[in-house]
């Protein structure tokens, strides 16, 4: 039986976006993993007031694969720092997993952001002495789980990114490419409601940058909601959507066929695929 009665329209995609982040106060429902209403970011700067989040409105669905993009200035890495529950706004609601957090208190945050959120920045933050298997294991043993146990699901996150055969070895042993696979499953062994990649590729030459872009890909499919931050639109069409920032509000909101043809020619340009 149809959810809709006789003669009425489903919401298009953009439509049920725009209307979860017009419901101010309301709880999401369960199928939105993030949701920003009207959220802003302002700065103090030596009696000089910066305003980074001009009233940013996003919703996105759990299981999306999200780019946000736009140059240095635009905002994009103050929204990141919000959406990683690192900092918090100066006005506007975020709820994440259903839960308002824009007004939470930074131990309350710190929670949430180790329950809910695995981090993978463009520099790996891998420890020189340990192996790829002890590296991924290291928050686990923060969390309480016995050896044994956090062993196989390390060594599970690490096959999810195709890296069982360098386990025992250390990063001085492992390519740029096998270091930021280290790292992508380190943020992956909590099980992270979202996957938050700040310029995952920004130390890597650019065949080794598509390889990580397939990881990322591979997890989409898996169904892990990833939330990928970058400046550069061949790695921002990897994404199924691409929000676009500039000035410190979304100036667009696309999905990624759409992106690649009014991008097309730079992509190209800059050895990216198109299609």
């Amino acid at each position: 039986m149809s959810q809709f009665t006789e003669g009425e329209v489903p919401l298009s995609t953009t439509a049920e976006r725009q209307a979860v982040t017009a419901q101010t106060g309301a709880t999401p429902g369960r199928d939105w993993v993030i949701v920003t209403r009207g959220i802003k970011r302002e700065y103090d700067m030596g009696g000089e007031i910066v305003r980074a989040l001009r009233g940013v409105d996003i919703a996105i669905r759990r299981n999306e694969y999200v780019a946000i993009m736009g140059p240095s200035g635009s905002g994009k890495s103050t929204l990141m720092n919000l959406i990683g529950c690192l900092d918090t706004p100066s006005a506007g609601e975020y709820w994440l997993n259903g839960t308002l957090v824009s007004s939470m208190k930074d131990d309350e945050l710190a929670r949430i952001r180790n329950k809910e959120i695995g981090f993978v920045f463009q520099t790996f933050n891998l420890l020189p002495r340990a192996t790829a298997l002890h590296n991924v294991e290291l928050p686990l043993v923060y969390a309480g789980m016995s050896a044994k146990q956090r062993r196989e699901t390390a060594a599970e996150a690490l096959d999810r990114v195709q890296l069982t055969s360098r386990m025992h070895h250390k990063p001085n042993e492992l390519s740029g490419g096998q270091r930021q696979r280290v790292a992508i499953a380190r943020a992956l062994v909590n099980k992270p409601s979202i996957l938050l990649a700040d310029e995952p590729t920004g130390n890597l030459d650019s065949q080794t940058s598509q390889e990580i872009m397939k990881v990322f890909e591979s997890l989409a499919d898996q169904g892990q909601t990833v939330i990928m931050v970058t400046h550069e639109q061949d790695i921002a069409a990897h994404a199924r959507r691409v929000v676009a920032l500039h000035d410190g509000q979304v100036s667009s909101d696309t999905r990624r066929e759409r992106f690649l043809e009014e991008h097309a020619s730079a992509i190209v340009a800059k050895g990216g695929v198109v299609g």
